[in-house]
C-alpha cells in the first residue's frame, strides 16, 4: 500500500506558484474553479491510487471550518 508523501519535493515550489497563478489569470470565478477541478481530476488520475488519494482528501479537508 501506498502513502501520501507529505514532505517536500518541489525543486522550486515558488515557481509552480507561479504558474498556477498564471494559468487563473484573466478567469473569472467559475472558470477558475473549473480549472481547478480539471488540474485535480488529471493529477488524481496521475497518481491512481484511491487511498491515497483518500488521504489527501483528508488531509484537504482537515480544519476546513476554521478556513485552515
Amino acid at each position: 500500500m501506498t502513502h501520501l508523501r507529505t514532505e517536500p519535493r518541489l525543486a522550486d515550489p515558488d515557481a509552480l506558484y507561479a504558474l498556477l497563478m498564471e494559468a487563473h489569470r484573466g478567469l473569472d470565478d467559475a472558470a477558475s474553479r473549473r480549472l481547478d477541478a480539471k488540474l485535480v481530476l488529471i493529477l488524481a488520475n496521475h497518481i491512481g491510487d484511491a487511498e491515497v488519494l483518500r488521504e489527501a482528501i483528508a488531509l484537504a479537508t482537515q480544519g476546513r471550518n476554521s478556513g485552515a
